[in-house]
């Protein structure tokens, strides 16, 4: 998905095979104007060497914010609770934030990122716990209901959510912004990873990039892409829990100080360990195989097995695929799958799930939910026309 000009060739070659069906026709017509499309950014685009950060041109202190405004406002420069319980509110009343206060969240938020390593060490003091959310894709009231079940965010409530914030669902703008609020409210309370789908080509088809230009701005969308880079790529809970969206290498001996090494500030490669975390899967079978997904790879329980003996680890934690209970343990118990996104696609049917480790033994407890109601958005309402003719 998102290679159009090789989908162009091969819809070329259905149309030959099939000249009078329709759906052919149809598809063929859509790929070659999303070429079109592609061609025309790229000719107007500015060179990389050239291009200055659309952060450094935004100053949020001079957008004015009108007399009728009404929902939630930031007093001076600091993200409070009281505002954040109050846009969560209007958020659920399918309010809009707006855009003064989106834009400071966003680039306070990119300033806390740049400052972090691409791997994060997490620490957990003795009987206090932390909790492993895994892909929420854009389901706002079902994040809501993870912070009714388990409690909001704070220092001693705290989260990691492990990638794929957005995309899918339609409510992905009311999903990141809620994230990056509490991590500006508190940066201890809340610990964000990069998904696959924290990525430009991604949300050009899987609708966060229409949503953020529907609900925000043009220059948002730059933004969110600026900041999406700028995001962690795994987590380590007191040196015994590796936690990361996709999986594991593609070669044996990756030590964490490789993974810290990574230079992150970048859209994801198509090969390589950065390109390996954020993709990979884990499979029933030992050894190594190609991905189901045609980037990254899957790896068996004796590549997890011999990662955590090289890094002194105790378990894999990772989200990346929908589970039927929310969650799924693998290789002897090793690996642990968590996905927080209930009845995915408002078609799964599938449970969501977290989990809660309590320090010191970290013994993971894992908790299941099922989906909540939402307003009458579908999925996908703001995803690339070509990727609709899928549906």
């Amino acid at each position: 998905m998102g290679k159009f000009k090789e989908a162009l060739k091969d819809f070329q070659q259905v149309k030959k095979i099939s000249p009078n069906d329709p759906d052919a026709s149809k598809k063929l017509k859509e790929c070659e104007k999303a070429v079109m499309k592609l061609k025309f950014e790229e000719a107007i685009s500015v060179p990389e060497f050239e291009r200055r950060s659309v952060a450094d041109s935004i100053d949020y202190h001079t957008i004015e914010v009108e007399p009728q405004y009404s929902g939630a406002k930031i007093e001076g420069d600091v993200v409070t609770l009281d505002f954040v319980k109050k846009m969560m509110d209007d958020f659920k009343n399918q309010k809009c934030l707006h855009k003064r206060y989106a834009f400071q969240i966003v680039l306070q938020i990119r300033e806390m990122l740049r400052a972090l390593p691409s791997l994060v060490d997490i620490n957990v003091r003795d009987g206090s716990h932390f909790t492993v959310c895994g892909d929420v894709h854009g389901q706002f009231y079902d994040l809501m209901n993870i912070f009714e079940l388990n409690g909001l965010p704070s220092e001693e409530n705290p989260y990691l959510f492990n990638g794929d914030f957005v995309d899918r669902g339609s409510f992905s703008v009311e999903v990141i912004l809620t994230l990056f609020a509490f991590k500006c409210m508190c940066p201890s309370a809340i610990y964000l990873a990069r998904g696959n789908h924290e990525s430009k080509s991604m949300n050009k088809i899987y609708g966060f990039e229409g949503e953020v230009r529907s609900k925000l701005s043009e220059t948002f969308v730059e933004l969110f892409a600026e900041v999406f880079c700028c995001l962690p790529l795994a987590h380590v809970i007191n040196q015994k829990v590796f936690v990361v969206h996709g999986g594991l290498f593609s070669v044996d001996g990756v030590k964490l100080s490789d993974i810290r090494a990574i230079d992150r500030v970048c859209e994801p490669p198509e090969e390589g360990l950065m390109c390996e975390l954020l993709w990979s899967d884990p499979q029933p079978f030992p050894g190594r195989g190609p991905s189901k997904r045609g980037v990254g790879l899957s790896f068996g329980a004796d590549v997890t097995r011999k990662f955590l003996q090289d890094n002194n680890l105790d378990l894999v934690v990772r989200s990346h695929e929908v589970k039927d209970e929310g969650y799924e343990i693998e290789h002897d118990g090793k690996l642990i799958t968590v996905f927080s996104a209930p009845n995915y696609c408002d078609q799964m049917g599938n449970k969501g799930a977290f989990i809660r480790f309590e320090a010191p033994a970290l013994k993971p407890n894992i908790v299941t939910f099922s989906a909540v109601p939402h307003p009458d958005v579908k999925p996908m309402a703001y995803a690339n026309n070509f990727l609709r003719m899928f549906q």
